[in-house]
């Protein structure tokens, strides 16, 4: 078969996956079946006795009926906090107020404008991709600023929005555990490690950075992969799909600025810069606020990184509000809150999406079905005895699946560690490789799942361009990322083992360490 057959063979496939996807409920609708289902599913299970132990509790793995009396009354009582506490909905709207100011002032435009005249379109796509890999660094901070900016600066360069938006999306959510700056997510999962591991030796130490070595080879191989896709399958894929924006979004063009608007961007940007290097003193020092009880900057109990969002939130509406009234866009205060408002009337949709998604999520979350999922699986896996890279590869395989209904990284890992790494051990297999399988599992199948918090966000940033996205669209879009992502890096991390390269700080591949 030629080449050309097997590339109208993949489109062909891809469409279909996009029909059928399409016919499905709003994504909205999907999520309050999906719950109800979960409640039926609790009855039925609840009702069964499991030979499973919750590593958690040290006991047999038990369903709760989310259909007693208690749990229907608890579901009304806690609906409004369920709402207001889905961590997704605050990160997004607190950023995308500030964003919305830096972006119809026009200073998001200008400086699009003054980038593009530097970025050469061949390297446009990798350079998208490395960002977004970056942004890892700052929590969630890439899903609400780097995947739309993608879509903008893609359009502005006269190829497809869409196309950006997915490339940005497989490099913030496919590429989640590479990366070649330390972020909080290492010493999360190492904490998870490192306890698993004291099942079989109890005075055992994980390195943080036990992967780190890894996860920075893997960024360049996400770089790389995402790159040819984007451009050799996503975007030749998009071509005959018309791109439709509304007369008032702001989007960049490639007029030249006027020397007006590049003085109010230069003086907006020098804001930015300044508040960057208060920024920066204020972490410096030692006794800083901004870092954790034990002077640190990068975990997740420093101050500093619980700020991020409202961080981005200044960033950008001080820099945007400045460029606003310097410009003349803005020609009083109102303007600048007619901007916020513009911003939060985008993201209308995204609000009723998460209501459902939030109430779904709590409900998979309190009946154990997820835990239960994860260990039975896990358990399965370590019945079929496999040679230690089918292991290897099982562990990927599993974490992919799982990973399709529990969608935060720590909770999996919390529940699936203490059975794969005393097990792996017990193998000969380190708890740094083992972490590592894992992270690439967690990370492949992100961007094919409607069940995580931020996809139907990532539909809303689509529907921008094009009004008829929906979830079939945006899987069908993100598919030949997920399947090349779970079998390529499988491969590379395989190669990777193979060739003896350290995954990162005080680490190994076998137990005890030779």
């Amino acid at each position: 078969m030629t080449e050309s057959n097997n590339n109208s063979l993949i489109m062909r496939a891809l469409n279909a996956i996009e029909r059928v996807g399409n016919k499905l409920p709003d994504p909205a609708m999907i999520f309050l079946i999906s719950m109800l289902i979960i409640w039926g599913l609790s009855y039925i299970f609840s009702q069964m006795t499991f030979d499973a132990i919750d590593p958690r509790t040290g006991e047999a793995i038990v369903v709760n009926n989310l259909l007693t009396g208690d749990s229907l009354a608890n579901f009304l009582s806690s609906m409004v906090r369920t709402f207001t506490g889905f961590a997704p909905l605050g990160v997004v709207l607190v950023a995308m107020l500030g964003v919305g100011v830096a972006e119809h002032s026009g200073f998001i435009n200008a400086g699009l404008k003054l980038m593009l005249k530097v970025t050469p379109q061949a390297l446009l796509t990798p350079s998208i991709i490395l960002i977004a890999i970056v942004s890892h660094t700052a929590t969630d901070a890439g899903y609400v600023l780097v995947i739309p900016l993608a879509g903008i600066i893609f359009y502005a360069m006269g190829r497809h929005p869409i196309a950006g938006i997915a490339a940005a999306f497989a490099g913030v959510s496919g590429g989640f555990s590479a990366n070649f700056i330390p972020s909080g997510i290492d010493p999360l999962l190492q904490s998870f490690t490192q306890s698993g591991a004291q099942i079989i030796q109890p005075d055992i130490l994980i390195n943080p950075l036990n992967n780190w070595f890894f996860t920075s080879a893997s960024s360049l191989f996400i770089i790389l992969l995402g790159w040819y896709i984007t451009d050799k399958i996503i975007e030749p894929r998009l071509q005959n799909t018309k791109v439709e924006t509304d007369e008032d979004d702001d989007l960049p063009t490639f007029d030249e600025l006027t020397a007006k608007d590049k003085k109010s961007f230069m003086i907006a940007s020098g804001v930015m810069v300044l508040g960057l290097v208060l920024l920066y003193f204020a972490a410096s020092s030692e006794d800083s606020p901004l870092r954790s009880p034990d002077g640190q900057l990068s975990s997740f109990s420093a101050p500093l990184m619980q700020s991020i969002v409202p961080l981005i939130f200044l960033l950008f509406w001080i820099p945007g509000a400045v460029y606003g009234f310097v410009s003349g866009s803005f020609k009083s205060s109102k303007d600048m809150i007619d901007a916020m408002t513009k911003s939060m009337n985008s993201m209308a949709y995204y609000i009723v999406m998460a209501f459902f998604c939030a109430l779904f999520i709590a409900a998979f979350n309190n009946s154990n079905i997820g835990a239960l999922m994860a260990i039975e699986g896990a358990e399965l896996l370590k019945a079929a005895q496999l040679p230690s890279w089918l292991t290897i590869i099982g562990i990927i395989i599993l974490t992919g699946i799982v990973n399709l209904f529990v969608g935060s990284s720590s909770a999996k890992w919390g529940l699936l560690a203490p059975i794969f790494v005393p097990m792996l051990m017990q193998l000969g297999i380190s708890p740094d490789l083992t972490q590592a399988a894992y992270r690439v599992g967690d990370s492949t199948s992100n961007i094919i799942t409607p069940l995580m918090p931020y996809f139907p966000l990532v539909v809303v940033y689509c529907q921008r361009y094009v009004k008829s996205t929906g979830i079939g669209t945006l899987i069908s879009i993100m598919l030949p990322y997920s399947i090349a992502l779970m079998v390529g890096w499988t491969i590379f991390l395989l190669i990777y083992w193979g060739l003896g390269i350290p995954l990162g700080l005080q680490s190994s591949y076998t137990y005890p360490a030779g």
